[in-house]
């Protein structure tokens, strides 16, 4: 045990250590329901249109396709055993170096296939865009709309649902849980336009 902490915690292992010590608190707070699986990740707009052809250092390093936090989790638990391994086995005065680069590129090489793996299980259909909402109901969910504050929920032809910014011009009577129609979309705030479903008036 004392010869197994004592490789855990030598350079360059030791940096695997601290790094899967890291993960593995992450994920802990995961479990919990404190954070999510894409917590660290970008996008999460509703509009499906927006630009979704941008080139991360995971894409470009073969890993792309799965969240980051995945992708990262895996690289730093598979770095740890290579170089856990590796230690035990290489000897001599560069060993730590050679210790690095062979447990980060057999790393990178195992991630890589399990990321190959796992890809279909994150790969989703295009959500709706932001012109596909137009002319649908929604229900307010925030206390009230205003020309500068608002939130509703609709739901697209797929069935899937979003909580998305909204305004309404001039004043009215929408609060939580009246009903409401999308009828615009300001590129500028990046915001929908709605107003009162015209059944609901007295």
């Amino acid at each position: 045990m004392r010869d197994f902490v004592s490789a855990a915690f030598a350079f360059p292992t030791a940096v695997f250590s601290v790094l899967l010590l890291v993960v593995a608190g992450y994920w802990v707070v995961v479990s919990l329901g404190a954070l999510h699986v894409e917590s660290l990740d970008t996008g999460g707009d509703t509009g499906g249109d927006a630009g979704g052809d941008d080139v991360g250092v995971l894409d470009v390093a073969g890993l792309g396709g799965v969240p980051i936090t995945v992708a990262v989790s895996l690289l730093i638990a598979f770095g740890w055993f290579a170089s856990l391994a590796a230690a035990t086995v290489v000897h001599g005065p560069f060993a730590p170096a050679v210790v690095l680069v062979v447990a980060v590129g057999v790393a990178w090489l195992v991630t890589r296939l399990a990321v190959l793996a796992l890809r279909r299980l994150f790969t989703a259909a295009p959500g709706p865009s932001r012109a596909d909402l137009l002319g649908r109901p929604c229900v307010i969910r925030t206390g009230s709309v205003t020309s500068t504050f608002g939130q509703a929920e609709v739901t697209a032809a797929d069935g899937s649902s979003a909580i998305v910014q909204v305004r309404q011009a001039g004043d009215g009577g929408l609060r939580a849980g009246s009903a409401a129609y999308i009828y615009g979309y300001d590129d500028t705030g990046e915001f929908f336009w709605v107003v009162e479903d015209p059944s609901t008036l007295a």
